[in-house]
């Protein structure tokens, strides 16, 4: 079933007779059992305002599409997508509602916040086939329940999104990155959370234990304006030299795919095993890595969300006992997946409030059933 307007959607889940497994552009293979219900029907821009740094668009628009036309204005979305097809090896298209349906964000999240900070309103069709719409096209017009928070992580189990309105930011005039070369994982901690509590609005700050060249690799980014760039480069450049030795990147091309490899995982996706995403405090982000004995890690947002690479058919979660924060399995084989819940389960409260708020959405268990739980 693949719908062309939102009132074809609303029509196909208030008829429906069973589970509905809804898709965006299946570049994420995580859809579960039911009749498969496509959203890439809904598709195209529905508002830009450069001006306003104001963009609505249809769920079923491929993200590349919307980039492309953010870029051609000087602009970007500010939360950075991670695209997923290359750690699962999938081949469809992102889009706009996958992404705001699972809060996907990247590196940028560190400094920028998340996808769902930037969404300023929703249209989506709940379980029983209502159309519903909350928030706007401003920053401050929520009033009410906020269902567009909600509405960001929530896996498509309360509603199908249709629309997503967003605020956009300018591109940066410059960009640099400072590098460390072969830290350890506790030292590149330690050199991150200097980087990030330092005056400089750090943009992002990564770690690889195992580099594109094979060795670790510790990087932090600034973004702005040129002068202001360069000055705060120098600076931070200076300040982390007592962690080892420090060098600059400057060029576009290089900036853009280095923080793409981290973005995506690129380092992890090309060997064999399940792959994890594992959020904690930064601290404790190498006794994370300690603890599984993993076959690889990369550490994002400063050590506070580590990638990790595991043998087959093992849920970890165990193994993290006394660490605070959450794993979710990102990928794994069908038969791993029907084993081990991809999110971390909730504590018996949070979970009793979550059951109440999927009744009031999604009263006949229809949308994506099972997926959270």
């Amino acid at each position: 079933m693949r719908p062309e307007t939102e009132a074809e959607l609303a029509e196909i889940i208030k008829g429906a007779d069973g589970p509905l497994s809804i898709r965006g552009g299946n570049s994420r293979s995580m859809a579960p059992a039911g009749a498969v219900l496509e959203t890439g029907g809904l598709s195209g821009v529905e508002l830009y305002e450069p001006g306003a740094l104001t963009l609505v668009v249809k769920a079923g628009t491929p993200v590349a599409e919307v980039e492309a036309l953010l870029a051609s204005e000087g602009q970007r979305l500010p939360f950075e997508p991670m695209d997923h097809r290359a750690l699962l090896g999938t081949t469809g298209e992102p889009t706009i509602g996958g992404l705001a349906a699972a809060n996907i964000s990247g590196p940028r999240r560190v400094q920028a916040g998340a996808c769902r900070d930037y969404m300023l309103g929703v249209r989506f069709v709940d379980g029983n086939g209502v159309v519903l719409k909350n928030g706007g096209r401003v920053m401050k017009n929520v009033t009410g329940y906020d269902l567009v928070k909600l509405m960001a992580g929530s896996y498509g189990t309360l509603g199908v999104l249709s629309e997503v309105s967003f605020k956009v930011l300018p591109q940066p005039e410059a960009a640099a990155t400072v590098l460390i070369d072969g830290l350890d994982d506790a030292t590149a901690v330690q050199a991150m959370s200097a980087a990030l509590g330092s005056p400089y609005d750090v943009t992002g700050a990564a770690h690889a234990p195992v580099g594109v060249d094979g060795t670790p690799v510790t990087m932090v980014r600034i973004e702005g304006f040129a002068g202001s760039v360069a000055y705060r480069t120098e600076q931070l450049q200076a300040q982390l030299g007592k962690f080892g030795d420090v060098r600059v990147e400057t060029n576009a091309v290089n900036l853009a795919a280095g923080w793409k490899w981290i973005r995506d995982v690129e380092g992890l996706a090309a060997q064999e095993g399940d792959v994890w995403r594992i959020s904690v405090k930064p601290s404790d982000g190498p006794r994370v890595a300690a603890a599984l004995n993993a076959r690889g890690v990369m550490y994002d947002w400063g050590g506070g969300l580590v990638w990790a690479l595991t043998d087959p058919g093992q849920d970890i979660r165990s193994l993290l006992a006394g660490i605070d924060g959450h794993a979710t399995l990102v990928r794994a084989s069908a038969e791993t997946k029907a084993q081990i819940a991809m999110l971390q389960p909730e504590p018996a409260p949070i979970a009793a409030l979550t059951a109440g708020i999927r009744q009031k959405y999604d009263p006949r268990g229809i949308l994506n059933t099972g997926l959270m739980g």
